[in-house]
């Protein structure tokens, strides 16, 4: 099982190092393979984290776009406490169901989306509704993707500041999931934090391989073949 977790963080964090994004949809996608959503989440918490903060604290205005976003921040946090979707571990419903579809429309959109259209002139409206199905989906599936991520980049944002707003929004799930998971307990299934943090090292390892991979390959091949697998591994969690 270490052994798996190990390869697993290192696969999750080469991707997130050569294209900034992918780690926990990755992370759950391969782990819930073999064990449950709810003890794959647990998993996520720590190497997310730093990786979220270190994506986040890289560049600054941090501040400026807390300002900007705090409507979608507070509802990512409603969200995840008033759940509209069946949550990790308290349901007979099937997580990974869920996020396999999650991660085939997240493949799909990547795949697809060449031009997003501009909404920010309806940000004001549009930020709550996101920052709420965000947090739902969140504490349903373990990860904030659909539809954060596209939210975010139809904004047209400078890379800067999109690379910073998603690194906030997944800060803010983030700690979400793991309040979430601390106070609703499955039997027989504490969190695990110590696996958690030894996660954190091959995941750290897999980013700073794919810094340098980033230079060496064809970033819009990669992420091709990442959306594509993206696809064809929800397909499979959807199926079984």
């Amino acid at each position: 099982m270490l052994l798996f977790v190990i390869v697993v963080f290192a696969i999750a964090g080469m991707i997130k190092g050569t294209i900034g994004l992918g780690l926990p949809a990755v992370a759950m996608g391969l782990l819930t393979m073999v064990i449950s959503p709810f003890q794959a989440a647990t998993l996520l918490i720590i190497p997310s984290m730093v990786t979220n903060f270190w994506q986040l604290f890289a560049e600054g205005h941090v501040l400026r776009l807390v300002r900007r976003f705090w409507p979608m921040l507070i509802c990512i946090a409603i969200g995840s406490t008033w759940s509209i979707f069946p949550t990790l571990g308290h349901s007979e419903f099937k997580s990974e169901a869920l996020l396999g579809g999650m991660l085939g429309l997240y493949g799909l959109y990547g795949l697809c989306a060449k031009s997003m259209p501009n909404l920010s002139r309806h940000e004001k409206w549009l930020s709550p509704i996101v920052g709420y199905l965000g947090g739902a989906l969140t504490v349903a599936t373990g990860v904030v993707v659909i539809p954060v991520v596209p939210y975010l980049q139809s904004l047209h944002l400078k890379r800067d500041d999109l690379v910073q707003s998603l690194g906030l929004a997944f800060t803010t799930s983030t700690i979400c999931l793991a309040v979430f998971l601390h106070q609703n307990p499955v039997d027989n299934m504490p969190i695990d934090y110590a696996m958690s943090a030894m996660a954190l090292i091959p995941a750290l390892m897999g980013m700073w391989l794919g810094t340098k991979l980033r230079y060496r390959i064809s970033e819009q091949k990669f992420r091709k073949v990442f959306f594509a697998g993206l696809i064809a591994l929800g397909t499979y969690m959807v199926v079984h």
